[in-house]
Parts: structure tokens; sequence; C-alpha cells
């Protein structure tokens, strides 16, 4: 069925904001195909974005821990993160489709920050909703975001992260239909986003294929990328899905994987979730027995999100993906290695992919050459990380 990953997905949303929806779909299907189009995003991923990104073998690392490491540079992208892949890519669909206006959610700042850059760049008027929380331990981003002409909202309601910055987007997209977009930054909401994403981000998979190819005369034997909502990581797994590599989706393991009353210590939706619907889409969600949605917790704001991609909910359903987790702590432990042995910072987020690597490389578990989507880079987490630091010392 149109819109399903096998029992997951679906558009489950107001019936105002189905026009909406099937206007988007309708108009996409047409945009995919343009050749005006293509050109066009291609020459803004080039010569705007940056693209492609090098795939970088990681010599220390590699040396260290036995296993042929390779890097794929997601935080070399203009603004420092994948997420400018499709943020640009929407913010010029909604341009063609006649928006004026863009209005996105941002949990880490970064989907946030690539939605300024592109509504700046295609002179769109731009508003962010953002967990005050976030808003707080990310305040360079806000900001930039600022600095690029975007308003942006703090939002105080819930938990005050990314769950409750989408439900402020998702209102304000219902009031102002007419002359805008909503501009998601992941593979999560109703239909035909999670596909519109996965196919703007899967621009990561493809280079990585051809990358891999030049490099090793093979593809790799496993490719590991965290997972929030997993944009990131359904973009470079897509174009693999067919291949024999085996695909490794790291969530946030946060403070210890259990369940409170009220409070998830974990962002592990893959690994621990439980079927139910979230913004507007059937998927795996953290939710107590009640099926009220659990508040995430994580070092990382961008994967403190109480769901996931239902894409991803079915690859991991029908044994195609592998959901894994790691702590903060082990988070933390990868970010200054890296850091440390490569001389690259990497976010806090890809800090997991790359913490799950360091600890099971000797394992066997993936194989003897490995890639790391290393979705964006660290600058944005220095203050939180110092702040971190100065606490413990003080403890």
């Amino acid at each position: 069925m149109k819109g399903y990953y096998g029992k997951y997905g679906g558009q489950f949303v107001p019936e105002l904001l189905m026009p909406a929806l099937e206007e988007l779909d309708r108009e996409y299907e047409k945009m995919r195909s343009d050749k005006k189009f293509i050109d066009e995003l291609d020459y803004l991923l080039r010569d705007f974005g940056g693209r492609p990104t090098p795939l970088y073998h990681a010599p220390n690392l590699s040396q260290k821990y036995g296993i042929k490491i390779y890097l794929k540079r997601e935080d070399l992208v203009h603004g420092g993160a994948h997420k400018l892949n499709n943020a640009l890519g929407q913010a010029l669909l909604a341009k063609h489709m006649g928006k004026k206006r863009i209005v996105a959610e941002t949990g880490a700042g970064q989907h946030g920050t690539a939605t300024a850059m592109a509504a700046a760049r295609l002179g769109m008027e731009a508003t962010v909703y953002m967990g005050a929380k976030d808003v707080e331990r990310q305040k360079m981003n806000v900001y930039r975001m600022e600095l690029m002409g975007t308003e942006v909202i703090p939002v105080e309601s819930g938990s005050k992260t990314l769950k409750d910055a989408i439900n402020e987007a998702m209102r304000d997209w219902v009031t102002n239909v007419k002359d805008t977009h909503y501009l998601i930054g992941s593979v999560v909401g109703p239909h035909p986003y999670p596909m519109i994403v996965r196919d703007f981000q899967s621009v990561i998979g493809k280079e990585t294929r051809q990358q891999i190819l030049e490099k090793e005369g093979d593809l790799p034997d496993s490719i590991v990328a965290c997972a929030g909502g997993g944009s990131n990581a359904m973009g470079i797994f897509y174009p693999f899905l067919e291949d024999d590599v085996d695909l490794f989706a790291v969530e946030a393991g946060g403070k210890e994987l259990k369940e409170g009353p009220t409070v998830a210590y974990h962002s592990a939706s893959l690994c621990e979730g439980k079927e139910g619907v979230l913004h507007g889409a059937h998927t795996k969600v953290l939710q107590n027995k009640d099926g009220q949605i659990l508040e995430s917790t994580s070092i990382s704001a961008g994967l403190d999100y109480a769901g996931v991609g239902p894409e991803l909910a079915y690859l991991v359903n029908i044994g195609r993906l592998k959901p894994r987790y790691i702590t903060d702590e082990l988070a933390v432990n990868a970010f200054n290695e890296l850091s440390r042995k490569e001389g690259i910072i990497p976010a806090l987020e890809s800090s997991h992919a790359v913490g799950y690597v360091i600890e099971n490389a000797k394992s066997g578990e993936l194989g003897d050459t490995v890639i790391i989507n290393l979705s964006g880079r660290g600058d944005k987490d220095l203050e939180s990380l110092i702040k971190r630091r100065d606490e413990n010392e003080n403890c």
C-alpha cells in the first residue's frame, strides 16, 4: 500500500492537512523526474552545499582497533551536517510549488540551521521551532539561524525537546497551510515525508557506494550510522539495501536503558519501542503501558526523540537492519577518541556510531571493513561538553 513500509507508515493527521499532503505527494512525483529541478538541486548541492563529501580512511583508528574504518564525511557539508541535503531539496520543491514560507522543527539545531541556509539562499521566509531545553544547550546554532534571518521560537511545553518542537511546527502548518511548507528534517511524519527525506538524503549512500568501490574494489562488510528520527541512517543505507552489507543503526542509550513511569532514560525506539502512532505515522515509539509517549533523554539533542522513521522500523522487523544502542558515557568517550586519534571532532549524534564501532571492532560482528556515517561536526556540542566536564570535576 502506498505510504506504508510493511505495517509502518501511513497518514494519521487531521483531515485539514490531507489536501496539503496530497499536493506535496503529487508535486514531488512530478519534480523527482523533472530535469530542470534535478539539475538545479544538483547545482545547489555541489556549489552551495559542497558535495560530494569525501570517504576518508581513518588510519589511526583502524590500526588501534584492528579493522579498516572509513568515515563518510557529512560533517564537511556546508553548515556542518547532512541536514542540508534534505533542506535544499524540500525548500526548492516548496518554491516550485509556489510556497513563500517554510516552517521547521529542530533538535540539535543542525536541521534548523540547514533550513535557515536554504531559505536565505532561495529567498524564502523561515520559522523554526526548537525545544526550550535544546535552545539552551545549542545556543550557537540558535544564533546562526537568527543571523540568517530565521525566526526561532522556543517551545516550553512537554519535555521541551524535539518531540514538542514537531508538535508546534505542525500546529503552525495547519494554521498557515496555504502559503507555508512544513520542512520536516527526518524520515518521520506522515507520507510522503519519510519517502521524500530518504530520497533527498540518499545522495550520501550513492556517493559512498561509488567511493568505496573506487578505494577497495568491493563493498564494505558493514555500515554504521546513528539513528534518532533516522535521516542520515536511511540516507546512507538505502542504496545498499539489496547488497550483502550489514547495516547497523545505533541509538542513544542515554544514562541507562530502563523505563520510568513518565521518562525513558534513553532514546532507543528501534531497540525498546512499541508500536504506536507519533507525528502522523505508525512506527516504533517509546511509550508506557497505557500508550502515553515517554519523555526520551539523551546527551545528544539530535537523537533525543521518542520515535523513529517508519521505514527503519520496517527494516528492523524484516531483519535487514540491526538496531543497537550505546550510553551517553560511551558516546562522549568516542567523541574524545576520534578527536585525538584523527583530528576530527564529531557531533555527539555521530559519536554514537563511532562509539559502537570502537566498542565492537574486535568482536567480529562488523567484519574487516566498516563505514561510519559521520553525520555532523561537533562544534555545536563543545559548550555543553565543557559544562559537563566542569561539573564532573567539581563533584
